[in-house]
């Protein structure tokens, strides 16, 4: 996530712009507009005016749309690790494993179920509806879709829904965070290159106005990405005008460690899933809850583990720079108020005084509990608090103590227990011994309960999120039977109620109902 500094403006005509700077090196790395509520207005115009040729496309013709983008993807690797890597500071595999691998997952996984998941659906009906009505499901595209992503995920956060509302058959208004524009645009130039045609894919830049005047807009539906504090504006927004969002926000994701994990595994794990992105998504492990038999063992790995990664600004490394000042702050503010308050530092804590950049060293805590930020609030940074447990019904209240509900992870060998334990948490998804790897799963709906979000992405549920579900109810004898509708009369009255008493209140009668 790049450094944002305003440009001085020349005039009070002239629409104000944003520098940006790498946060790995403060160098410059462009500029961009932010763009007023009447040019977002205007885009939603153009976006209206191409949705109904592009709607009136078979799903399976706006797939081969994803199809070509796969391969522009392929083509363009490069440009795209070039871009993330300046605009956020993550390491290079980090780019290639989140951006380029999943991104292309993501394509062709659409691009080839889409036309399945998406088909009319024939539905039987029950009793004797059946034998009088015919039931189709039809999904139909929503029209205009805003989509407001994020900065830790610039590039395949911004094209795995834009891939999915457009595959539905909408027309799509991408608004990217300030502080990584550069991957949006990227991703439609690519979508162009792809043919996609004009006005289906529209990239608008700007800052929180930008956001909020698309949020007002005349659109359909809203799918974003960021944090509970912008989320809620944005769910406001919608009320007030009665469309649908989903809304994919904060995390404080936990890890149980049960007495009977594999050790090495889970501490590997845990190291995986605080570190990975510099810890900054929305579902890395947060806090370890780990059972009290195997606390000692399972810090001293993580431990011996985190004091071999490697951090720089050049050639390999491990843990990539903060992405954003901001969140320096957070992260620096949350392990001091731990350690005020009794934790203890194994490894890390602090700024890398080795390296010029926003870098922070990958750290490990242990002797937290709830009283510290570091266990309640959203820390995003490369920080891995353990907790030691009494047994796996604490860990469960502690997992549980959080207004956050995005992903969980369980270490443990017995699946039953896993599973049962699973139910448990309150939680928008489970992974059992692995980090969280939910969204990923393109067949899995990823989504979040309490504050961590409303409504999934991915899976069968998050494409047809981007549709009106819209059921076609045919009468097999062409309406005739609408000719006995009326008068109402007592003798109607009397063999509806011997209807339902034979249909509802007698063995044959269920079991034909």
């Amino acid at each position: 996530m790049a450094i944002v500094e305003p440009v001085p403006s020349t005039g009070s005509d002239e629409p104000r712009r944003l520098l940006l700077r790498n946060t790995v090196n403060n160098e410059p790395i462009g500029e961009i507009e932010v763009q007023p509520a009447a040019e977002v207005q205007a885009a939603v115009e153009r976006a209206r005016k191409a949705q109904p040729e592009w709607a009136a496309l078979s799903v399976e013709r706006r797939a081969s749309y994803l199809r070509r983008m796969l391969k522009v993807l392929l083509e363009r690797q490069e440009d795209v690790i070039e871009t993330v890597v300046r605009e956020t500071g993550k390491t290079r595999t980090e780019a290639i494993s989140m951006e380029i691998f999943a991104a292309c997952d993501a394509l062709s996984f659409h691009a080839k179920r889409a036309p399945k998941l998406l088909a009319p659906e024939k539905k039987s009906l029950h009793g004797v509806m059946r034998f009088m009505k015919k039931l189709t499901i039809h999904h139909v595209p929503l029209g205009v879709v805003g989509i407001i992503t994020p900065w830790n995920g610039p590039f395949i956060l911004a094209l795995n829904p834009t891939a999915q509302a457009l595959v539905a058959g909408n027309t799509v208004i991408l608004k990217p965070s300030e502080v990584t524009p550069f991957s949006a645009h990227l991703l439609a130039e690519m979508f162009e290159q792809a043919g996609l045609p004009e006005g289906v894919l529209q990239v608008i830049s700007g800052d929180g106005e930008t956001g909020a005047a698309l949020c007002e807009a005349e659109i359909d539906k809203i799918s974003f990405t960021g944090s509970v504090a912008t989320g809620r504006k944005v769910a406001e927004a919608c009320a007030r005008k009665l469309i649908p969002c989903t809304l994919e926000l904060g995390g404080k994701d936990p890890m149980i460690v049960c007495a009977d994990a594999d050790i090495e595994s889970a501490a590997a794990g845990a190291l995986a899933g605080a570190y990975m992105n510099t810890g900054q998504y929305c579902c890395g492990t947060e806090r370890v809850y780990v059972v009290d038999a195997v606390a000692d063992e399972f810090t001293a790995e993580v431990v011996k583990r985190a004091a071999q990664l490697r951090q720089g600004d050049s050639g390999e490394s491990d843990v990539g720079a903060i992405f954003w000042p901001n969140q320096m702050e957070i992260i620096e503010s949350h392990v001091a108020d731990a350690v005020d308050r009794g934790a203890r530092v194994h490894v890390g804590g602090r700024r890398n005084p080795n390296l010029e950049g926003l870098y922070y060293e990958p750290t490990v805590l242990s002797e937290v509990d709830h009283d510290m930020k570091i266990m309640r609030d959203e820390t995003f940074g490369p920080i891995l608090p353990i907790m030691r447990v009494r047994d796996e019904d604490e860990a469960i209240a502690m997992a549980n103590d959080t207004h956050y509900g995005l992903g969980a992870t369980i270490w443990t060998n017995d699946d039953f227990k896993a599973a049962q334990l699973a139910q448990r948490i309150e939680s928008g998804s489970v992974c059992v011994n692995d980090m969280t790897v939910t969204y990923g799963v393109m067949e899995a709906p990823f989504g979040g309960r309490k504050s961590s979000g409303v409504g999934q992405v991915n899976g069968e549920n998050g494409l047809r999120g981007y549709c009106y579900t819209l059921p076609v109810i045919v009468d097999r004898f062409k309406g005739k039977n609408s000719r006995s509708f009326y008068p109402y009369g007592a003798k109607k009255d009397e063999g509806m109620l011997k209807a339902a008493r034979f249909l509802f209140g007698t063995a044959l009668g269920r079991w034909l109902s």
